[in-house]
């Protein structure tokens, strides 16, 4: 009996947590799945009736919005914050003094919730308040800065939030790259005349490409996730002009009682995700197996 314990105890422990992952995320990716091929609407219904649900998804405006938005933010937000923390990480490896200080006010951010940088951002950028309202205060009339309430323009002031908010994590994942190069090499680069902007252009940054491809992953994941900042900054507004695949989904659901909508927004969802994280584990494998 104490031997049958010994051997099983790490299995009747990791049983609970195995069960509940089981039920509760894959068992309900299957309801999700399940749901967005049935004509449900206020309440689930369980009769296949094939890909309904996504003809009525993919010919709405609402939606199309949405995803051109994800598409958007995405790459602005990807490209500006891994721009932006690389200078960053390559002005912290100069060795300067301030390093630890300004490495905690680039940090700093990610330490608050998306709730709080939208809240803090939306006060920034309102018109009456916040930057154009300052700026005119300072007597430049007729300076004016509305992207918050222009439907045209919205959208960008949900990339400069979460660039503020992610960049210094981005900064954190480089400088650690930039600190693991062998300094050997540096030195060597060094003797031979090379400037410094080449010893990082063709030597540090190409080697540091598994760690572009992490932070990759990373910001990709926040992109598709930015539901809390969006609700918090514009609320998916002016109209739905910055709505994300998240919020179109949050609203069919409990706003417009379209469970089979959300279902199957949820599910192009998960297959935007797939498509970025499966080739990362497929090479993450590979390389190991090599």
């Amino acid at each position: 009996m104490i031997k049958w314990l010994e051997d099983n105890t790490p299995k009747m422990v990791l049983a609970p947590s195995f069960i509940a992952v089981l039920i509760f995320v894959y068992g309900f990716i299957a309801w999700t799945a399940w749901v967005s091929l049935t004509r449900s609407r206020l309440l689930p219904k369980y009769e296949i009736e094939g890909f309904i649900q996504y003809d009525r998804l993919f010919a709405s405006p609402r939606w199309d919005t949405a995803f051109t938005n994800l598409f958007i933010f995405g790459i602005l937000f990807i490209v500006i914050a891994m721009i932006l923390g690389l200078l960053l990480a390559i002005l912290l490896d100069q060795n300067i003094r301030t390093e630890g200080a300004l490495r905690t006010i680039y940090l700093y951010p990610m330490a608050l919730s998306m709730i709080v940088t939208g809240t803090a951002w939306k006060w920034i950028l309102n018109p009456g308040l916040g930057l154009e309202a300052t700026v005119r205060g300072w007597g430049y009339e007729n300076f004016t800065f509305d992207w918050l309430v222009n439907p045209d323009m919205a959208i960008y002031t949900i990339v400069i939030a979460a660039i503020w908010q992610s960049s210094g994590f981005v900064m954190a994942l480089f400088l650690a790259g930039l600190r693991s190069v062998d300094g050997e090499i540096i030195k060597a680069a060094q003797v031979d005349g090379i400037p410094t902007w080449r010893v990082y252009t063709a030597i540090i940054i190409p080697s540091m490409a598994p760690i572009f491809l992490s932070a990759f992953i990373v910001l990709s994941h926040l992109a598709i996730k930015s539901f809390d900042l969006v609700i918090a900054l514009t609320g998916g507004g002016p109209g739905y002009a910055t709505d994300l695949p998240a919020t179109y989904m949050y609203a069919m659901a409990f706003s417009r009682g379209d469970i089979g909508q959300a279902a199957s927004s949820a599910m192009i969802m998960m297959m935007v995700v797939f498509t970025i994280v499966v080739p990362y584990l497929y090479s993450e494998l590979r390389s190991k197996d090599g």
